[in-house]
């Protein structure tokens, strides 16, 4: 994070949000967007006396009045739905400097998804102000929401350690976040090991089913216990480490397929010819070079990688569409 601050990021979710649009007030924000009264009109009529019936038990419902939100499927509803939450944020986050600071004049307030918002924010009292305003302006719209669903996260404000260089007097700052980065990376990797023990639980029984044939049982691994351990590998951060600690993994695998007991001595060599299995630091650079492959091979788009590389012209970018919303509703 920069500018040495903190980040609050409040993930909303609404619920039943596409149900739960009130149409009056979503007339009404049509014609406040600007939108010809005949259109509004047409929209209006193909909702009047809208029904619905439900199959229960095999039978069909008798049919019912739907009086709120926006038809599922409808070509228009995700235009109707995203007109009411630009309204919404535009409310929320109008004339109030409770954002994040993305440019040194510009604040970035939000990041929105059709009905899954993220609220940015530099403290816990500007993100509980938004939060409660938000929740306002929402149910005049008929919209609430979720609290199960929605989560609070905070992101520290990064530390400076100081190392100093060896034979010299200059200081160099090392940032808290590369520790950080180590941590996740720490984090991820255990979590991949929780999957893939997982899917071993739940095929042990066939490891040890004695009429499914071993090349079967193979197949089964690769699909579904290797895939999930390997999963995202062409972007890791590959240490001598992490690479045993998944050798060791897969070789126990194997040789439960195999029925090999401690006290078979047999290679790792050989049971990797044996189960036609590469070593794993082989098997995660051939990956690797495969996703660089497509990675260089892909099209083109020399604009937006130049912007995206230029942290000032990226940013301008954002900044711009920020404010595009902005003077809409001036």
């Amino acid at each position: 994070m920069e500018w040495d601050s903190s980040l609050y990021i409040n993930f909303v979710d609404y619920e039943k949000a596409f149900d739960s649009l009130d149409r009056d007030t979503l007339w009404k924000l049509l014609q406040h967007y600007g939108i010809p009264d005949k259109l509004i009109s047409l929209i209006g009529n193909s909702y009047e006396d809208m029904a619905c019936r439900v199959i229960h038990a095999g039978q069909l419902t008798d049919s019912f009045m739907v009086k709120t939100g926006v038809r599922q499927g409808c070509f228009l509803s995700p235009f109707l739905f995203l007109l009411a939450i630009d309204w919404i944020m535009k409310k929320t986050t109008q004339n109030r400097r409770n954002g994040i600071q993305w440019t040194p004049r510009s604040q970035l307030g939000d990041l929105d998804f059709a009905d899954d918002l993220a609220l940015l924010s530099h403290s816990h009292q500007q993100m509980q102000e938004k939060t409660e305003l938000l929740n306002t302006v929402s149910t005049q719209l008929g919209l609430n929401i979720n609290r199960s669903k929605t989560s609070q996260h905070k992101e520290q404000q990064p530390h400076y350690k100081e190392r100093r260089a060896t034979g010299s007097d200059r200081v160099i700052h090392i940032p808290g976040q590369y520790n950080q980065q180590k941590w996740r990376h720490r984090r991820r990797r255990q979590s991949k090991d929780t999957e893939s023990k997982s899917c071993i639980h739940h095929v042990e029984k066939m490891w040890r089913a004695k009429q499914i044939k071993t090349n079967t049982k193979l197949r089964i691994f690769n699909s579904n216990v290797k895939a999930v351990l390997l999963y995202g590998s062409e972007t890791w951060r590959s240490t001598q480490k992490t690479l045993t600690r998944i050798q060791i993994f897969i070789n126990k695998c194997l040789r439960r397929i195999l029925h090999l007991k401690w006290t078979d001595k047999i290679s790792n060599t050989t049971l990797w010819k044996m189960t036609k299995q590469l070593p794993i630091e082989n098997e995660i650079k051939k990956r690797k070079w495969r996703w660089i492959g497509h990675t260089l091979r892909k099209r083109k788009r020399k604009e937006m990688e130049r912007m995206a590389t230029e942290r000032k012209g990226w940013r301008s970018l954002v900044d711009g569409l920020c404010s595009q919303r902005a003077n809409r509703h001036k």
